[in-house]
């Protein structure tokens, strides 16, 4: 199965639907697990199998998730799938006012953290892993001198190099070649600064 299409997000109720941190943690926990039922959620975010149904619900009606074929034989459950291969999100579509702005800002601050909190994560079990994925692993800081058009260019470099690495990742899944991978998150960031 392809991957779907990453979507732009540019209306403000759906920055504020994924802006709440329950959703967001439900939505990168679907991405991962590509199909699950409220209570494989429920069980993975440590919330109650209600609260969980109530937050899938609201990213469904805005587009985000949908339901996906039955994974069991039990009719009872209701099961669901990323409805987009990935969500972004563009400052220029939030500058109009200063409440587009805010709930732009707090969408992107909340990412962030969350981000923050899945490698901090790894550092905590870090000492589990195999060496092999404990030298395979990175975090890196590069502190450049670069014009904005010199940045758009790495952003693009970057995008293609991972949408290369998502496509052989994705190929594998295809394939059914399951032995010795893992998830793995790449986060990169690139923006400007004063010392």
């Amino acid at each position: 199965m392809a991957r779907k299409n990453v979507r732009r997000v540019k209306d403000l109720e759906t920055v504020k639907a994924l802006g709440h941190p329950l959703r967001m943690r439900l939505y990168r926990a679907l991405t991962v697990t590509q199909r699950a039922t409220a209570s494989q959620l429920a069980e993975q975010v440590d919330e109650a199998v209600s609260l969980v149904s109530y937050h899938l619900r609201k990213l469904a009606a805005h587009g985000l998730i949908e339901e996906a074929e039955q994974g069991s034989t039990d009719g009872r459950e209701r099961w669901w799938q990323a409805a987009v291969g990935g969500v972004s999100t563009e400052d220029v579509d939030f500058r109009d006012a200063p409440e587009s702005e805010g709930a732009y800002v707090a969408l992107s601050r909340l990412a962030a953290r969350q981000r923050h909190e899945l490698y901090q994560s790894y550092l905590d079990t870090k000492s589990a892993w195999p060496d092999e994925w404990r030298d395979a692993s990175f975090n890196s800081e590069y502190l450049l001198s670069l014009t904005p058009q010199e940045l758009a260019g790495l952003r693009t470099e970057m995008n293609e190099l991972l949408k290369k690495w998502e496509a052989r990742s994705d190929a594998a899944r295809e394939a059914g070649e399951r032995e010795g991978r893992e998830h793995v998150a790449v986060h990169t960031a690139g923006f400007p600064f004063r010392p």
